[in-house]
């Protein structure tokens, strides 16, 4: 089990007198667009999307029960288990739910998702201490960045998830690839998914991008650079036919869905295009640290 850390939760929270409900509304500049209803879609196979419409997350039928990949904000657990409902299934039915990166926009309906299937919750090591917490780590670059809405609700008993274990379910293995940098617990998760004899590569990658709190340097550690440098890379060369991105918008999903349809998903070079566009960023941040340091 990961080392339990304490954080004082946002004041936000703490005007309320006592721990709110798992889906309280978190109030940010940009929840309701993230917030906004989107239909449920095929990816591929037996994968679908079903977050609302600005935070991935994807469902997935293995035969012997559900996968669930990301919660989005504590306000959209109810309309992804609606969208679970309206493909047919039981929210009771999902027996995993895994986490990219524990913020508050991926993983702030995970409490109340878990309450719903009780299912088992799986992050990374350093992923699972955030979930437990319910904030961004210590050590997080966006911890201390202000934002009101950085706790989520905590979620207990998470089973940690070495760097390339897999999650065996029915006819899933999916596959864990640790992608810290944008968080020191980020998740890249992978998988098989099949239509008859036609089976892809999926890919749901985290969060690239060097965002952080005003104060934060990434270079005051060369281990934290060297790891996001690593995860890009990683990334980047992960078999890849079908990528969804956390955040949908940052790999063009719905622009690829619009353009033709489910097989207008498919891009063999999403993962490396996604991969070299956050490298890119990352290297003018690290550039524009040096320069200040100077």
């Amino acid at each position: 089990m990961g080392t339990m850390v304490v954080l004082v939760l946002p004041m936000v929270w703490a005007l309320a007198g006592a721990a709110p409900a798992d889906t309280t509304s978190i109030d940010c500049g940009m929840c309701a667009d993230w917030n906004a209803p989107q239909a449920p879609f095929k990816l591929h196979g037996r994968s679908w999307y079903v977050g609302p419409r600005g935070l991935s997350s994807v469902l997935i039928d293995s035969g012997d029960g559900l996968v669930l990949l990301d919660g989005a904000l504590p306000q959209s657990a109810e309309m992804i288990a609606a969208n679970i409902r309206s493909l047919g299934f039981d929210i009771t039915d999902v027996a995993w739910i895994v986490n990219s990166h524990a913020h508050f926009d991926h993983a702030g309906g995970i409490a109340a998702l878990r309450r719903m299937s009780g299912g088992k919750v799986a992050a990374s090591p350093r992923g699972a201490q955030g979930l437990r917490i319910g904030n961004a780590t210590p050590d997080d670059p966006q911890a201390g960045a202000g934002l009101a809405a950085m706790g989520f609700p905590p979620v207990a008993d998470v089973v940690e998830i070495a760097d390339g274990e897999r999650i065996a379910i029915g006819e899933i293995e999916l596959i864990a690839h640790h992608t810290p940098g944008h968080t020191p617990g980020g998740v890249t998760w992978t998988w098989r998914s099949c239509e008859g004899d036609n089976c892809i590569d999926m890919v749901y990658a985290d969060s690239l991008t060097a965002f952080s709190a005003p104060d934060f340097r990434f270079t005051r550690d060369p281990t934290v650079v060297a790891d996001f440098q690593r995860s890009v890379r990683r990334v980047a060369a992960l078999p890849c036919d079908l990528l969804v991105s956390t955040h949908p918008e940052a790999s063009g999903l719905f622009e690829r869905k619009d353009a033709g349809g489910d097989a207008a998903l498919i891009d063999p070079r999403g993962c490396r295009a996604y991969a070299d566009r956050a490298g890119v960023r990352l290297e003018a941040r690290i550039a524009e640290e040096a320069a200040a340091a100077e």
